[in-house]
């Protein structure tokens, strides 16, 4: 049977989408097997696989979306130490550097080589963010990676199928919960192993050089589609600039998208230089991973993620600034900064292209609680509440949803199994959804307090206190987030709940898009009805009387 070099567009798509079943098969077994809730339940991880070059080729279709960007770029990187040539079957390639992954300790990375008859015919790559990796339990607070916890430059966690006994044994005596992030990382690795045997199976029914030879297609067509989506705006340059909370400080966030042909630059001169008081600094992977996927749901918002998409598009930032922090700048709470990247660039190109432009989102917060168990066995739960996704033209906002990341709420039942914790109550949060033509998402109010007489250790990172999501083309910022213990604001700081108190979070709404007093009056009836909106928001803000006459 002669098998093909030439592909047609119907080979191309049965092919790709059974790649892509593969991840999403290999997503299944990771979201199974894994350990923590950070994993289990708030799904943040990506699995993805490159071609035999390392550059990724299909990702499953639930995973973290930024790491598309990083993940290959860190395969990468980790090949110039362990060359292709010297790897056998039976290899991982494992680092959390942030400087080579995704910009902080917690995301561990795994390569692994995939064999065929000898050959390399592609790679597995798995990213996964771990319980604790040591270091300070705060969030923010941090003056340099070292206090961050531990880092391990590139190494080989299996070497031919042998686990390095060293890198496992420091990593246990270095975690508090050595359960959880061993678990974790074995699950990991082990996802790997279904990929590696639906890409031996690909090729014997496509031939040798089959992954390849999609690939290749792939990333050309991809890369065509975003270079044609680019040529069709008019050149030039196209700025914006916003204020995040940032920690204590706020942080300025200032872009210029030029346009140039069919190539994108994203220059963020003027952004705020990094911190070394606080752990808010992004490395340049990261401010790249993070813009791509704005620039990605701009103009190519139904291709699956690939690599070809991103060539077109290059990412800038000065060197010392927070969005290219240099070693050994602090970076662990880096989401208070990259989670906003997609608002500047959405407003940047608001007047351009007003259709495919979203308003600010009010996801996403970061709760922890630690202690030990009936057994006394340390314990760490994780769980990433969302506020509302921002509106866009066509949609009012999503309520209580990840964006520009997509993970989950941990259930009650895992929270209150899993920790002293008890859930008193998880509600929309009324009126929180920015007002405009369309109506951005509500957060969520979230009441907290121990079982009985227990207390817990507790670390926030909450997000838009000071600064909410921002609305656009005339629409309205959501409301801002509170953190409340008992009757009292609470400081970002680790703290003990006590038994007996009730902490208080009411996550930041959505931003609204376009004019308030231009929405549909039914959708406004409806929002009532709902209990989305009070009667006091339609009168004074959407002007329901004044219609009315």
């Amino acid at each position: 049977m002669n098998k093909q070099s030439l592909l047609n567009a119907i080979d191309i798509q049965i092919q790709w989408n059974r790649m892509i079943s593969m991840m999403d098969e290999a997503d299944v077994a990771l979201l199974h097997s894994s350990f923590s809730t950070v994993v289990s339940d708030s799904r943040d991880y990506a699995v993805i696989l490159l071609d035999s070059k390392a550059r990724s080729i299909a990702q499953a279709q639930i995973c973290v979306p930024a790491f598309t960007s990083s993940l290959p770029a860190a395969a990468r990187k980790m090949l110039e130490e362990f060359p292709l040539e010297e790897l056998q079957p039976g290899d991982v390639l494992f680092t959390n550097d942030p400087w080579i992954c995704h910009g902080h300790l917690p995301d561990f990375y795994v390569i692994v080589p995939i064999f065929n008859e000898g050959r390399v015919i592609a790679f597995y790559a798995g990213a996964a963010h771990v319980s604790d990796v040591g270091g300070r339990i705060d969030e923010l607070t941090a003056r340099d990676v070292y206090e961050e916890g531990l880092r391990i430059p590139p190494v080989k966690l299996y070497e031919a199928g042998i686990p390095n006994a060293v890198v496992f044994k420091i990593l246990r005596a270095n975690t508090r919960y050595p359960r959880l992030v061993l678990g974790d990382l074995g699950a990991l690795v082990g996802a790997g192993d279904i990929v590696a045997r639906r890409c031996r199976e690909f090729e014997a029914d496509y031939g040798a050089g089959g992954i390849d030879r999609i690939g290749e297609e792939i990333l050309k067509r991809s890369e065509n589609a975003m270079r044609q989506a680019i040529a069709a705006l008019p050149d030039g340059d196209y700025p914006a600039a916003i204020d995040v909370d940032g920690y204590q400080t706020s942080t300025h966030i200032a872009l210029s998208v030029c346009v140039r042909g069919d190539e994108i630059k994203l220059d963020y001169a003027g952004s705020s230089p990094q911190r070394a008081d606080a752990s808010i600094n992004c490395v340049s992977n990261v401010t790249h991973a993070h813009s791509m996927f704005a620039v990605k749901c701009l103009l190519a918002r139904d291709i699956p993620n690939n690599e070809g998409l991103f060539r077109p598009v290059r990412t800038v930032a000065p060197e010392g600034s927070i969005l290219n922090a240099k070693f050994p700048a602090p970076v662990r709470g880096r989401s208070m900064t990259s989670y906003h990247l997609h608002s500047v660039i959405f407003e940047a190109m608001a007047d351009l292209m007003p259709a495919a432009v979203q308003a600010g989102s009010g996801s996403f917060w970061w709760i922890s609680c630690a202690g030990q168990d009936s057994d006394g066995e340390p314990f760490g739960l994780h769980v990433l509440p969302n506020g509302g996704v921002g509106a866009t033209d066509d949609m009012d906002g999503h309520p209580v949803m990840a964006f520009p990341g997509n993970g989950t709420f941990t259930p009650i039942e895992i929270i209150e199994h899993r920790s002293p914790l008890m859930i008193l109550e998880r509600s929309l949060r009324v009126d929180s959804g920015g007002a405009g033509r369309k109506r951005g998402g509500l957060g969520q109010v979230i009441r907290i307090r121990t079982h009985g007489a227990q207390n817990a250790r507790m670390t926030l990172r909450p997000d838009k206190l000071t600064h909410p999501a921002r609305g656009i083309q005339g629409g309205e910022p959501g409301a801002k987030g509170e953190v409340w213990l008992d009757d009292k604001a609470l400081p970002l700081e680790p703290f003990v709940l006590n038994a007996g108190q009730i902490l208080t979070l009411k996550l930041p709404g959505g931003g609204g898009f376009g004019a308030p007093t231009d929405r549909d009056p039914q959708d406004i009836a409806r929002d009532i009805a709902n209990g989305y909106i009070s009667t006091l928001c339609a009168v004074e803000i959407y002007g329901v009387a004044r219609k009315a006459h």
